[in-house]
């Protein structure tokens, strides 16, 4: 009897409602090879900090936004449930075990099973399918009881005959029991709701609260049913042919006006949950993994978690960043869209599609009723508003568009681009960049004339602009920028270069922005300065993004500027300060990469409606939301653990108390870490993971270096070779715009090694002071033996001195002694040499004396001898010379220390003649050579001796000169 109404529904409002809104959101999927765990998974739970929890086949799965982690449950049978209370406890039910998880000291999650506190005559418990937290209690569901949890004491609700399904609501909490019907928790008891027979053929799989006091429920074959005043009325919807095949296996709201329900076999449904208006629905075809979902979840954003058949699946519901499609199957790349006549055009690499839009002024939430322009196949290039109508630009030519069609206006070549023109030396109101060079159109109330080429210039102009002179500028990515004026329809144009300021040949695009023309470069944005004929850097724009390599410009209707550098989209906000400066710049990281390279395209409709183009579909943006609900990170400490030869756990991401779980590491608590504990590894994320790859990181380890790292995407640090000391590791998050979270922090302290603690210290102090005692001891008995050693080294010093002393002095002695030997003999050598020049003149003069002599013998008689006299007279004065005695005698003294003058003087009565016999008897001549000196024979010589031993009486047996030197030192002496 339902099925007829439900398919009179369905064929007429099936076809209106049964679309998709063209802004699809993000699904991102978790494999089971990232999550590491079994494919199914049956609950879903989220803890204050925005850790997420799955029940898994395997065991309990956590994701913090970066890390999985699993923990297996105590008997390693499937969990089945999972619920987190205010404290921190995480409670899962599983086959034949309940229990709840909790952190230890070191934040590593423990199962502690609750088994033990069953009623003794229900110690056996089937799976625990279901859990619910209500007040106080704890709610787990078995098919043959609910187990109520409670001040550490569990009661057993046992059925009628058997709990089907435990549900909650904000109101209250719910179960099915098969012979009764829907029953609510009240004061400690079931109380029935509706007793509605039919519901002992049905299984109520979701519960949500409508007005009045009514419930909406979901069955798992027979679509939904409003329950009121124990009545059960049929709640059709858009979908109910769908139910009726494909099971439902949950619901959850969403907000005040949707709903979320899963299927066993058709993925995810958004619907009205007063008018029964399909909203959305996610499927395999839009990107779930799979169309089993066991279990729905929300999380604080709205955003959608699907715990699968196979796998994990997260739904960006509520974002403000979603994708269109124009052809979900070919999944085309976009390159311009158009708002016009209350429709959105799209531009694809295969031709042009449009879509109606809806009164919602975001018009990401319009139906999906995209169709494709006739006649459009193809590249399509540019959509451009001109004159109230709507013109495409397309590779082969230029078309217009109207009721659903593209008129052709010219065919050859390629079109770029449209610019109006209005020039009072010019007829034509548009400009036309193409593929071979500028066009101009001239449009009337007929409508547009057919294009007309403008000669001298054959260049591709993709990009045109002009300026409040109508000047117009064009640009070529490998030629550089042109300068084109139209006297009397002839095109005059300059090529700048490189030379003319530009930092490249390469990659200049030209646009328009805030009433003046600029060039987007490689190194920023540049303007062309008209005094000087050359470009030079923006003075708009180059200090606000400096040398960043730009790829296009264009200017909302608020004046803020959107831009794409490096396939990564932005907006400079002027009405958003930032610091010191009146504009902020926003990227937007989920967008990174996404975008058409080389043919970036932004078209910022209004703040409600950006549209980019991308290499797959058209992304649409909500600007004006994306701001207003921004909310900042959250951040977490995941793992800390030491790192070497064998790794050690330290942290398990979870700080608590003896009852609870909390956010920050207490004070009290004090990790002390043995002294080979020096390099550590840390893991941490923020759990809203919703805002995609927005967000980054910024550390410092406080102990080691307490200034902040630069920001980074990376969710991982490590420090190697960390001395002893007190560290705090801190660590906070940032999004795109610029909020960050609160800081989360973990401190340890390395503990030192014996050898550098305060007892070793202590002893070391103790040591130093005996060895300084002792040292000072060993170094005044080395200083009195230095002392004793001094002394005696100075008197040796001393010894030694004065016997240098005397050496030298008796070197000085013997020195003077050498001189005076050297003179002496010097002196000898004269006294020898002049003596024996007396001696060979004595010898001589005896000679010719003797001589003379016997020559006057041989005379005759008679003759005259006086001349021979006189010759012997003159020899007799030679030998008797005065002078030559006197020089003998001077240098005889000067040779033995005044020997005639101390002989002189002892002895006065001594004549001269005795005075030369005692010289020469003193350097001993023979008598003989005394003979010869003193002009006597050698008789006359013994008997001078003679008469002067005599004189001086001197005995036989002395020598006379022994005598004279022995008599003299007596003398001497006296």
């Amino acid at each position: 009897m339902r099925l007829l109404p439900i398919l009179l529904f369905v064929f007429l409002f099936g076809r209106v409602y049964a679309q998709n809104t063209i802004g699809f959101p993000d699904i991102v999927n978790y494999t089971k090879e990232q999550y590491r765990g079994g494919g199914q998974n049956w609950d879903v739970a989220i803890d204050q900090r925005g850790i997420m929890y799955f029940a898994n086949t395997e065991g309990l799965l956590t994701f913090d936004g970066q890390f999985w982690k699993l923990y297996p449950i105590a008997n390693h049978t499937r969990l089945r449930s999972v619920k987190v209370d205010a404290r921190g406890y995480i409670y899962v039910g599983a086959q034949d075990e309940l229990g709840y998880y909790f952190p230890d000291q070191n934040g590593v999650l423990r199962y502690h099973s609750l088994k033990h506190l069953l009623p003794t005559a229900n110690k056996e418990v089937a799976d625990v399918w279901d859990i619910e937290l209500y007040g106080e209690s704890v709610f787990f569901r078995a098919y043959n009881m609910i187990l109520e949890y409670r001040d550490n004491r569990m009661i057993a609700h046992p059925p009628a005959k058997e709990w089907r399904k435990l549900l909650k609501t904000e109101k209250g909490v719910y179960a099915q029991e098969m012979q009764q019907g829907l029953m609510k928790y009240d004061a400690g008891r079931w109380t029935l709701v509706c007793s509605n027979a039919a519901l002992r053929d049905m299984l109520i799989t979701g519960i949500l609260e409508g007005p009045a006091g009514s419930q909406l429920i979901t069955t798992q074959k027979n679509g939904l049913f409003t329950v009121a005043n124990n009545q059960l009325t049929p709640q059709q919807t858009a979908a109910d042919a769908i139910f009726t095949t494909s099971r439902i296996y949950g619901a959850i709201g969403l907000g005040d006006a949707e709903m979320a329900v899963g299927t066993t076999s058709d993925g995810c449904y958004i619907i009205n949950k007063t008018t029964g208006r399909i909203i959305q629905h996610f499927s395999m075809e839009e990107g779930l993994q799979n169309n089993n979902v066991l279990r729905l979840f929300a999380d604080g954003r709205q955003n959608i978690w699907l715990a699968l058949d196979n796998g994990i699946d997260f739904v960006r519901y509520n974002t403000f960043v979603k994708q269109i499609y124009p052809d979900k199957k070919n999944m085309l790349t976009t390159y311009a869209a158009q708002v016009f006549d209350n429709k959105l055009f799209v531009g694809t690499s295969d031709g042009l599609y449009s879509t109606p839009l809806c009164t919602n002024t975001d018009f990401s939430f319009s139906k999906n009723h995209f169709q494709q322009v006739s006649n459009s196949k193809g590249q399509v290039w540019n959509l451009s508003v001109v004159n109230n109508q709507l013109l495409m630009g397309h590779h082969e030519g230029t078309f217009l568009i109207g009721n659903n069609t593209a008129a052709q206006l010219s065919s050859g070549k390629g079109c770029w681009l449209y610019k109006p023109y209005s020039s009072p030396s010019s007829p034509y109101s548009m400009l036309i960049g193409a593929y071979n060079g500028l066009y101009g159109v001239q449009a009337g109330g007929s409508g547009f004339s057919t294009p007309v080429r403008f000669e001298g210039l054959r260049e591709s102009l993709r990009f045109l602009a002009i300026d409040n002179e109508d000047t117009i500028w064009g640009s070529h990515p490998y030629r550089g920028v042109y300068k084109i004026s139209l006297p009397n329809d002839s095109l005059h144009y300059r090529l700048y270069t490189s030379k003319d300021g530009l930092p490249s040949d390469y990659d200049n695009f030209v646009f328009r922005v805030r009433n003046r023309v600029v060039v987007a470069t490689r190194h920023g944005i540049y303007e062309y300065n008209p005094a000087t004929g050359r470009f030079a850097p923006s003075t708009l724009l180059h200090a606000v993004l400096g040398n960043m390599s730009v790829q296009f410009l264009a200017e909302d209707a608020n004046g803020n500027i959107w831009f794409t550098s490096n396939r990564r989209p932005g907006i400079i906000d002027y009405h958003k300060p930032s610091g010191s400066h009146p504009y902020s710049i926003i990227y937007f990281p989920e967008l990174q990469q996404k975008i058409v390279n080389g043919f970036e395209f932004i078209y910022p409709y209004d703040d409600e409606n950006i549209f980019m183009a991308a290499e797959k579909g058209l992304y649409h943006l909500n600007y004006r939301k994306y701001i207003q609900s921004a909310a900042g990170p959250a951040i977490a400490i995941g793992t800390v653990k030491t790192t070497g030869k064998a790794d050690s756990l330290l942290f398990g991401g979870y700080f608590a108390n003896d009852s609870s779980s909390q956010l920050n590491q207490s004070d009290d608590i004090a990790v002390r870490l043995p002294n080979g504990f020096n390099d550590f590894h840390f893991e941490y994320a923020s759990p809203a993971i919703d805002q995609g790859s927005n967000v980054e990181y910024s550390y410092r380890l406080i102990g080691f270096n307490s200034a902040w790292s630069e920001w980074t995407s990376k969710t991982e640090k490590e420090y190697t070779n960390l001395p002893y000391g007190d560290y705090t590791f801190a660590v906070k998050a940032r999004n795109n715009l610029g909020i960050e979270s609160a800081e989360v922090k973990y401190s340890f302290t390395i503990l030192p090694a014996f050898y550098q603690t305060n007892i070793a210290k202590a002893i070391y102090v103790l040591l130093i002071m005996g060895l300084l005692y002792l040292l000072y001891r060993r170094q005044k008995k080395k200083f009195t033996d230095q002392q004793v050693k001094y002394q005696q080294k100075q008197e040796h010093l001393i010894s030694l001195h004065q016997l240098e002393l005397e050496r030298n002095e008796k070197e000085l002695i013997k020195v003077q002694n050498d001189k005076l030997a050297s003179d002496v003999s010097f002196k000898n050598r004269e006294l020898a040499t002049m003596t024996m020049h007396l001696v060979d003149r004595g010898r001589v003069l005896s000679n010719i004396k003797e001589v003379l002599n016997t020559t006057i013998k041989k005379l005759e008689p008679g003759v005259s001898h006086d001349h021979f006299k006189r010759v012997m007279r003159l020899f007799d004065e030679a030998e008797n010379n005065d002078e030559d005695w006197e020089h003998f005698s001077r240098h005889f003294d000067e040779v033995h220390s005044n020997f005639l003058a101390r002989v002189k003087k002892h002895f006065p009565t001594l004549t001269t003649t005795d005075l030369k016999l005692c010289a020469y008897l003193h350097i001993d001549l023979t008598s003989k050579e005394i003979a010869q000196l003193l002009g006597i024979s050698v008789r006359g010589v013994e008997t001078s001796r003679y008469r002067l031993r005599k004189k001086l009486d001197i005995p036989g047996e002395v020598s006379l000169n022994a005598f004279l030197l022995e008599a003299i030192e007596a003398k001497a002496g006296k």
